[in-house]
Parts: structure tokens; C-alpha cells; sequence
């Protein structure tokens, strides 16, 4: 039925994959990759959405980068549908939020594996994609943890998102006290994370509103 209303899966998967990642960049080799399309259908598909514009195109480093066009005048309804994301929870659910991700919605479709592996880590408060996932090296790390993990379960969800990525990813973990001390006290690194281009994968305490 979503097929047929915009037009072909491809074009309905690389819709999910877009809205899915607000801020996250990928290259056409790696789209057509997680979304185990043909590459000249998902080409093809790339100019069309381009066209609308509902997504954006920019080139680093010799490779033509594609991200979702988040002032399309249709960004939000389209995220509606397309996006089931786990980003955050309203401020009233957050203190009674779930620690076993069961308040999440339905995961984005090339990045659940490793959702699924996030819960096991431990009690997360914030988590986020940046650094290489969005092309912003503003906080030096690509991903970002506040809360209570398991050392080894982590390292567990970072090798498979490696093999995933097909790339060393950097990551940091603190406390949800030390990182609200280093905002209050206007620290380089929570101001550089703050400001980053990044994927949000859970914002329980709205944090990154603040």
C-alpha cells in the first residue's frame, strides 16, 4: 500500500532510511548497502527525491553525501510516517520512563541491530550519533553515552556497529551528574557536544533542550 502511494520500494525504503537519521549523511554505495537495493534504482531514486527536495546533496572528500532536507515543507508529516524514531520522550513520561527501552517506538530500519544491543548496555539517558555519522568533528568522538552501562556489553554494541559502519568509530560514556556539572560549568566538551550536528538515539531527560 506505501509502495504503491509514493511510488516504488526503493523509493519507500530510502524514505525510511532518511527520516529515520535526521542529520545523518550517507553515500550512495552505503545507501544502496542498507537498503539492499540495486544501485541504479536507488540513483534514480536519489535524483528524484532531489528534485522534490526532500532531501539535500553536498560533496566531501570525493564522495557525494545525501541527507534528509529537514526545512522541506513537508519534513514533519513525512517524519511522521516515515521516521519511528526513538529519539526522546515527553518531559511528563521522563521520570517514569522504562529502563529496558520498552517506551521506545518502533526502531529506524537500518539501525535496529544495534537499538536492539543499546538496551542491553545498561541505563541509558542520552544517547547520539555524531563525528562521522554526520560529518561534524566538533566534539571529536562519533558516539556519545550518558549513563549507567556495562563496560563489556558496550564494547560489544561499539564492535558490531563497527562491522555494521565498516569503520572505527570513537566513542565516550559519563555520568548523567558529571555531564550536567560540565554544561553548568560551561565545559569545552559538553558545549562541543551541544553543538554538534548529531543523530539523537535517546533523550530521556531532554537534555540537549537545555
Amino acid at each position: 500500500m506505501v509502495e504503491q502511494l509514493f511510488g516504488s520500494k526503493t523509493r519507500v525504503k530510502l524514505l525510511q532510511l532518511f527520516y529515520s537519521n535526521p542529520n545523518r549523511s550517507f553515500y550512495v554505495r552505503e545507501i544502496t548497502r542498507k537498503i539492499d537495493e540495486q544501485i541504479n534504482s536507488v540513483r534514480r531514486e536519489l535524483s528524484n527525491l532531489l528534485n522534490i527536495g526532500i532531501i539535500t546533496s553536498d560533496n566531501t572528500n570525493n564522495k557525494l553525501y545525501y541527507e534528509v532536507n529537514q526545512k522541506y515543507e513537508f519534513y514533519e508529516p513525512l517524519q511522521a510516517i516515515f521516521g519511528g524514531g526513538v529519539k526522546k520522550l515527553p518531559k511528563k513520561a521522563a521520570a517514569a520512563a522504562p529502563t529496558d527501552g520498552e517506551a521506545e517506538a518502533e526502531q529506524p530500519v537500518d539501525e535496529s541491530a544495534a537499538h536492539s544491543e543499546l538496551k542491553a548496555v545498561g541505563h541509558i539517558d542520552l544517547a547520539v550519533y555524531t563525528g562521522q555519522f554526520t560529518r561534524d568533528e566538533t566534539a571529536g568522538v562519533d558516539i556519545f553515552i550518558i549513563g549507567e552501562v556495562n563496560t563489556n556489553a558496550l564494547q560489544k554494541y561499539v564492535d558490531q556497529l563497527e562491522l555494521q559502519e565498516k569503520k572505527s568509530l570513537r566513542y565516550t560514556v559519563m555520568s548523567l551528574a558529571d555531564f550536567q556539572y560540565r554544561q553548568q560549568i560551561r565545559d569545552r566538551f559538553a558545549v562541543a557536544i551541544m553543538q554538534a550536528k548529531k543523530q539523537v538515539l535517546i533523550d530521556v531527560h531532554n537534555l540537549l533542550d537545555e
